[in-house]
């Protein structure tokens, strides 16, 4: 007879060395499987605060480009403080706001465009002009960062109101202004208007001084009524329907005298930027070719005068006079 094996011990061995052998590699390959999965997590998270940073970047310059653009409106800067200009034109297209109101040949815009000059007023007049405006204003003032003072009409702000201050002030406004005042303003518009005639190629007695025609103080005061929103784009000839020919006369300093407050003409695809001087003339067609707004001011007190002119003698007005 054969002799029998033995098999339950040995099976038993084997059995037992199995599991524990296997045990142990299982356990490996789980802790490794830990490992390589907090490994891949840990890479993620990385990953992650890196691209969230990147982005961040990306967004912050994004956002500061987008401010840049459309609050500033700093493309392209037409004129420098910095700078004297003689002569400055740039010729742009017309649009078509003049076809719906009636035409005067030779006066109605056909060539449009935008200038700016240091040459017609100098900064001592402009000085003087100042003062002017700084007297009026010393009148009353707006609640809010814009105050208007308009020696046509006699319009001036006086908290979130106007008032004639002929009416309002009576004789006492020959305390405040003199005939020699009222003499360098007319000869001031009188020299704009003239370098307006001869940049658009026209005859400067078709053109008529027309309403409104003002002083503008303003400042980073908040805003109380609409009046005070100076800044919101703009087209001259859809808010004022006699416009045909618009300029400003700046009577203070960009960086000196005030920080913001710079004018935009709103082109598409790149603004264009005029930095106030004082005795410095930006002037320009009054239709939609010249979209603009005014930066809101941040700091200071920026003061100039809009003057404005019209091709029909039925909008009209005369030059003021101290009574």
């Amino acid at each position: 007879m054969a002799p029998q094996r033995r098999a339950g011990p040995k099976a038993a061995e084997i059995g037992g060395g199995c599991a524990g052998t296997c045990a142990d590699r299982g356990e490996r390959r789980r802790l490794s499987s830990v490992r390589k999965s907090r490994a891949h997590q840990e890479s993620r998270r990385k990953w992650l605060k890196v691209s969230f940073l990147v982005s961040s970047a990306v967004l912050v310059s994004l956002l500061s480009w987008s401010y840049l653009v459309s609050e500033d409106g700093v493309a392209e800067v037409l004129a420098h403080f910095s700078e004297s200009l003689q002569d400055r034109f740039i010729e742009v297209p017309c649009s078509e706001d003049y076809d719906s109101h009636k035409r005067f040949e030779g006066c109605t815009p056909r060539k449009c465009g935008r200038g700016i000059t240091d040459a017609v007023i100098t900064r001592e007049e402009a000085e003087r002009i100042r003062r002017i405006a700084e007297r009026g204003l010393s009148l009353g003032g707006s609640d809010g960062g814009a105050s208007i003072l308009d020696l046509h009409s006699g319009a001036l702000s006086v908290g979130k109101h106007f008032v004639n201050l002929y009416r309002y002030f009576g004789d006492k406004i020959q305390e405040v202004f003199t005939e020699e005042d009222f003499q360098l303003y007319r000869d001031v518009r009188r020299r704009i208007q003239q370098t307006i005639a001869q940049a658009f190629g026209i005859s400067s007695s078709s053109m008529y001084l027309t309403k409104p025609t003002f002083f503008s103080r303003i400042n980073s005061t908040e805003a109380k009524t609409t009046h005070d929103e100076y800044w919101h784009p703009h087209i001259d000839k859809v808010t004022y329907g006699s416009f045909d020919y618009t300029s400003l006369l700046y009577l203070s300093d960009y960086t000196e005298d005030f920080g913001g407050g710079r004018f935009v003409f709103m082109d598409v695809g790149a603004n264009k930027t005029v930095e106030p001087r004082a005795g410095r003339v930006s002037f320009f067609t009054s239709g939609s070719e010249n979209l603009h707004r005014v930066e809101k001011v941040r700091w200071g007190t920026r003061y100039a005068i809009t003057i404005s002119f019209t091709c029909n003698p039925d909008h009209g007005i005369g030059d003021p006079v101290l009574t």
